[in-house]
């Protein structure tokens, strides 16, 4: 059981991430977009704040350079999302 034991790095990375609440707002989002009639006028601005949330924490020199890396690729895939939303026809009608 030794080898599954943390060093102060990992107790320390964990304590970051129990620090930011991303990945509170990623798992309330989940359902919220899996719900059966998600439609843009609520969708569109949630994206814009966990894209605002992820910004936010990548930038952030508080937080360890591999949780801001991860953040920057979470805010990328995020990015790819928001890119498949503009080129639907209900997106461009609804704009």
């Amino acid at each position: 059981l030794r080898k599954y034991k943390l060093d102060d790095d990992e107790w320390n990375l964990l304590e970051q991430l129990h620090d930011i609440d991303i990945l509170k707002i990623l798992k309330d989002a989940m359902p919220y977009f899996s719900r059966a009639t998600p439609n843009l006028a609520t969708v569109i601005p949630t994206m814009d704040l966990i894209d605002k949330k992820l910004t936010t924490y990548s930038l952030n020199p508080k937080y360890s350079p591999a949780i801001c890396a991860t953040v920057s690729l979470a805010k990328r895939t995020l990015n790819q999302y928001y890119q498949l939303t503009d080129s639907t026809e209900v997106y461009r009608i609804a704009m």
